[in-house]
Order: structure tokens, then sequence, then C-alpha cells
């Protein structure tokens, strides 16, 4: 089927490459490229403030999207999403990123692509272009929920809640900020960072789960995101403060956002991690995507 290369434009493609991340799960039932909640997070992530995003790549074919390859954040990686009718496209694909998204430092360049460990055709392309894995992978885990939640014990004193719209974006941004090993405290209140966040088309509060101390602090947080279409719920971020961790608090935080999503029609979760703490509350894993790499004058 004849297709047709053209960059990508945010107010007209946002929507569209979404839908398209919704279609392919559904048609294939399985978890081929991002969800669409991980490319919602991406655009409404600080990070995305500092993409040019115009340099990414989108395919179509009959006025739909059928592929598309782009970066996550300023680092260099870059990832593939392709409908699986349209395989023969990797290798225009990866031409097109060398092109438009390798990072160039004084006229060396570099990039990592992401690749599925089954995706062998990829793969076979990828090393006879020069790239060989680099050691660093992204694990996929998945919850199949089946029966009934069970709410994780957490000490006296805390208390699992969901975010409010008025007076915790300080209190978040502080959180996201030793949660995530930056440091003591913050620069500044990070306000900006969390509202643009909350602007996300699916954000919802009642799938931010929030643990809240004795004193009243974040400790640990969870953001759930739902496609309701594929039933699917997405963990992502998931952080707790330093001076709350081992109390079992991100495992209560998880728990208690699967479980609204549930609610909601969820049959499944995944989360981009395979740390024991997720094995331990059911999580499996799915599949792995690995880093490729390549340095080229």
């Amino acid at each position: 089927m004849k297709t047709s290369l053209r960059a990508y434009d945010h107010a007209l493609d946002y929507e569209r490459v979404g839908q398209f991340l919704v279609e392919t799960y559904r048609e294939s039932g399985k978890h081929i490229n991002w969800l669409q909640a991980r490319w919602e997070y991406m655009n409404f992530h600080p990070f995305v403030r500092v993409l040019d995003l115009s340099r990414i790549g989108l395919w179509e074919s009959g006025g739909q999207i059928v592929g598309a390859v782009h970066p996550e954040d300023p680092e260099g990686g870059v990832y593939f999403e392709l409908h699986p009718d349209f395989g023969d496209l990797r290798a225009e694909m990866l031409e097109y990123a060398e092109a438009h998204l390798a990072l160039d430092n004084d006229g060396v360049k570099r990039m990592r692509v992401f690749i599925n460990d089954l995706d062998e055709e990829l793969q076979g392309i990828a090393a006879d272009r020069g790239y060989a894995m680099d050691g660093s992978a992204e694990p996929m885990t998945r919850f199949d929920i089946a029966d009934e939640i069970p709410a994780h014990p957490i000490p006296d004193g805390y208390r699992v809640s969901n975010l409010t719209l008025d007076g915790d974006a300080v209190k978040e941004s502080r959180l996201f900020w030793r949660g995530f090993n930056h440091g003591d405290e913050p620069p500044g209140d990070g306000r900006e960072d969390r509202e643009f966040m909350r602007s996300a088309p699916n954000f919802d509060t009642d799938l931010n789960i929030v643990v809240v101390a004795p004193d009243g602090t974040l400790a640990s947080y969870c953001g759930t995101w739902m496609d309701p279409v594929n039933h699917v719920a997405y963990v992502e971020p998931v952080c707790t403060d330093p001076d709350h961790r081992r109390l079992g608090l991100a495992s209560a935080a998880v728990l208690a956002g699967i479980r609204r999503c549930a609610e909601r029609g969820a049959t499944v979760a995944f989360v981009g991690s395979d740390q024991p703490a997720y094995l331990s509350m059911g999580f499996a894993p799915h599949h792995r995507t690995s880093a490729w790499a390549r340095e080229w004058s």
C-alpha cells in the first residue's frame, strides 16, 4: 500500500497519533506500540518544552497514520510506532530518525533506538547499519485485573487519598523533586510545571493517588491513566519521598490507582518497570524494549 511521509504538526497530529496508538492496540490485542497514555504523558511533561516536535516523522496511507518515529526526552532516545500491516517501513523509519533525530556533538552523531526484543526484523536492520545493544532496556510488566484488589497496609497516621486541584501543586512539586532523587529541596515552587502536567486532556485527579504523611506532607504518589476503549490502565509516574520509603506507601498508591481504573472498566494495567516491588504486587513480565546505539561522523 502506498504511503507518504511528512513532518509532525502538533496542533493537527497530537490527537491523531494518540488515536493511532489506541487503534493498533485494539486491532492487535497486543502492546506492540506505546500506549496512548505514555504518548499523552510525554506531551505534557516539562521535558517536551525543549523538544523540537516538528522533527517527528509521520507515515500515512489513505489519510490514516500508519507509522511514527519520535523522541521522548532530550537524551536522544528514539521510538518507533508502526501498524503491523506496514512492516516494510522499518528501514525507511530508521533512516529518517538518523537524519532528523540523532544528537550531534561537533560533527559526531549519536543515536539510541529502542527496539522491542521480539522485533527481529528491525533488530537486523539496525545491526546492518552498525547499531549494537548498549545493555540498557525498558521492561514492561502487566497486571491482570481479575479479582477485587485488596488495599495494601500502611503505617498508622498515613492515609491514601487523591489529588485535589487546589493546594497540592507545590506539595506535588516537592515530592517529585525529592522522590526522583534530584536533591533535598526544589529550586522553586514548581507550580507552573505541575499545572502544565495537569492540563493533559485525560489527566484525572481521581486517578492520581497520593499518600499523605501524618504531618500533612505528600509522602508518595502514583499517577494512573485510563484507556476506556481497550480497558487498559497505565501506571506513570510513581515516586516516594526518601524520608518515607520502605513503608509500603508506593505499593498502596499503585494498587489504589489500579483499583480505581478497574472500577472504570480496566481489565489490565501496565507499568514500565520490573522492580521487585511491582512483581510482589502481582505484575508479571510482558515484554522488553532494548536500546541499540550507534555513533558516526
